[in-house]
């Protein structure tokens, strides 16, 4: 679970994004890192038990720095309101499909993960498994844990309003084939976050998708 306080800080944050004012409250940003990455390796903990392919990840692995990167952006404000993790096969960097936990308060928190907005020859590779392996892929979607957790694949912004060139639109696998992006969401509510309760509920989102990760990483193997 995560402190109150953490959540307080992020919530002011949002209002207070500048530099003085984050100096100022640096301590209480320290705490909250500090219990952001507590919660953090008690994840890499359990998950290196039911998946091997992230054991022996670090937290510096895993998480996201705190500052925006704000050289090409028009949003100028320096620092993230929200703090993230994406626990990857090789690290966060390493271009593979992995777990990801999104906190931010106001119940936009989140659980999931896969392959968010791949390069073209990743994009490719995937496509292709999902049309070759349509069979494996659709019972790792309609498994009732998945289900339980996710409901389905996100669609929407991250989908082709046509098929790829290649592919006919009458594919029984096109609406997946479609994706630009291979990612499944289960949304936390504040209250969520802060019960005792949360790395339970988390690991076993992350367990539920672990079937749909080893697809995707097999398939940019």
């Amino acid at each position: 679970m995560l402190k109150v306080e953490t959540l307080r800080f992020l919530e002011a944050l949002k209002e207070n994004n500048n530099k003085p004012w984050f100096e100022s409250n640096r301590n209480k940003f320290n705490a909250a890192k500090e219990d952001w990455e507590l919660l953090v390796q008690q994840l890499l903990d359990n998950m290196a038990i039911v998946d091997e392919e992230v054991a022996g990840l670090t937290v510096k692995e895993c998480v996201f720095r705190q500052y925006r990167d704000i050289r090409f952006s028009n949003d100028k404000t320096p620092y993230k309101h929200h703090m993230g993790a994406s626990f990857d096969r090789g690290g966060k960097k390493s271009g593979f499909a992995g777990y990801y936990f999104h906190l931010e308060p106001g119940n936009n928190s989140m659980v999931g993960g896969g392959l968010w907005m791949p390069e073209a020859p990743a994009l490719k590779k995937v496509r292709q498994e999902i049309d070759y392996s349509w069979d494996e892929l659709q019972r790792i979607i309609t498994d009732k844990k998945f289900i339980t957790e996710y409901g389905d694949m996100q669609k929407g912004e991250y989908s082709l309003s046509r098929e790829p060139k290649g592919y006919d639109k009458t594919n029984p696998a096109i609406d997946y084939i479609k994706l630009k992006s291979f990612v499944a969401i289960k949304p936390l509510r504040d209250d969520e976050l802060t019960d005792k309760g949360l790395l339970k509920k988390v690991i076993a989102a992350f367990v539920a998708l672990k079937p749909l990760i080893r697809f995707i990483n097999r398939s940019l193997e």
